[in-house]
């Protein structure tokens, strides 16, 4: 029942669907008997894209897309506060506004009911002639609903179909990217009806500043051409390939390529990180940035490296998005809809039947407080391989062509 909804938990897909149902029946009148109004030539643009690091990411391309269609449009983008610093990287945006809401905050303090309702005022007297919501849930499409933008974009699987002026489906299928940018296509269609394909675009571009980059460049001075980047937090354990495992690789790479070895992580992760530095022996040259830089600092880190190993969490897609070359160990997740689309990425990960399960909010029993089979059975062996062959293309000189 209520199959489009793509809610794990059936108690939620049951009252979501009921809500979706109540609300269609509420809205039907206003939607049929009123047609949102012809986009001024200038519009203003209001864009939801609060989660994390990686959703935030994986929605430039897009956002991207978005400004190169309409390039007079005034871009307002709200994001969670932890991403307001990465938000200011992306090209082409007019505002960036911070929001969090209460089920996306962490450690933050969350934005309450009356909240919300103050902050969707403020965009009615903004006057935004078009919303897009890159989530698919019913809150943050209620919230475009609130915001008074005749036109209002974004997914029905979520619930909240109804809210919304088009509603499309997700397609579980199909890359994060390539949904956010089938939003965009819905309203703002290629000049020559041709659908943009996020799988031809080799990364988001960011905006890092020269002076971050500096300032990597000083705290790496002593390292040599070869860096290569350890980030051993997955963001959630379920996605935690073992810290040991980590440091093998790290050992072995950075002996066989000269390298030196970048630990990045969170305040949070120094535990994990410091357990990784416990394993490495005493001649691997290391750096430990754990909780050291912030995310457009981790930007500028990220460009300084020749390769990222890690599994998926957000500093993958932002190493993606400054062009960096990656290895990531991916388990429960599904790198069809997850993995970074350029060309220098590898996915390495365990081929079992029951994954990708892509249940990390809801994992099954036997996988809960543990290392899933899909991580452990990912050897260090595959990603030093994946690795070399990185590092290998990276050393290799430019082809030469005749003249």
């Amino acid at each position: 029942m209520f199959d489009y909804l793509h809610v794990y938990n059936t108690r939620e897909r049951l009252a979501i669907g009921c809500a979706d149902l109540l609300l269609a029946a509420a809205t039907a009148p206003a939607r049929w008997s009123r047609s949102p109004r012809d986009l001024a030539p200038a519009p203003r643009i209001l864009l939801l894209r609060m989660e994390r690091i990686g959703d935030l990411l994986m929605a430039v391309p897009a956002i991207s897309t978005l400004h190169t269609r309409a390039p007079d449009a005034d871009l307002h983008l709200v994001v969670g506060s932890w991403n307001e610093k990465l938000a200011s990287l992306i090209p082409g945006l007019t505002t960036v506004e911070t929001l969090n809401p209460g089920w996306l905050a962490r450690d933050e303090a969350g934005a309450t009911a009356p909240d919300l309702v103050r902050r969707t005022a403020r965009w009615r007297a903004l006057g935004f002639d078009l919303a897009i919501n890159f989530e698919p849930d019913i809150r943050t499409n209620g919230l475009l609903a609130l915001s008074g933008a005749p036109r209002r974009v974004g997914y029905h699987s979520g619930g909240g179909g109804a809210f919304l002026s088009r509603a499309l489906p997700y397609d579980t299928t199909a890359h994060t990217a390539t949904n956010a940018l089938r939003l965009v296509d819905s309203i703002f269609p290629d000049a020559a009806g041709k659908a943009c394909d996020a799988s031809v675009q080799e990364a988001a571009y960011l905006d890092v500043p020269e002076e971050a980059r500096e300032d990597v460049v000083r705290r790496l001075a002593d390292a040599g051409p070869v860096v290569i980047g350890i980030n051993p937090s997955g963001g959630r354990r379920l996605k935690q390939w073992d810290p040991d495992r980590f440091a093998e690789a790290a050992t072995r790479l950075a002996r066989s390529h000269q390298a030196t070895v970048a630990l990045i992580g969170a305040s949070e992760d120094r535990p994990l990180v410091n357990a990784v530095v416990g394993a490495l022996p005493e001649d691997v040259r290391f750096v430990n940035f754990a909780g050291q830089l912030d995310l457009v600092g981790l930007a500028a880190l990220c460009q300084r490296l020749t390769v990222l190993i890690t599994g998926d969490t957000g500093p993958l897609h932002l190493a993606a998005a400054v062009g960096t070359a990656t290895v990531a160990i991916f388990g429960p997740s599904d790198p069809r809809r997850y993995a970074p689309l350029a060309p220098t990425s590898r996915i390495v990960r365990a081929k079992l039947w029951c994954s990708p399960c892509n249940r990390i909010r809801l994992p099954p029993n036997r996988c809960r407080d543990r290392l899933p089979d899909c991580l452990a059975a990912v050897d260090t062996d595959s990603v030093c391989r994946a690795a070399d062959e990185l590092l290998g293309a990276a050393h290799d000189p430019p082809a030469r062509t005749s003249p």
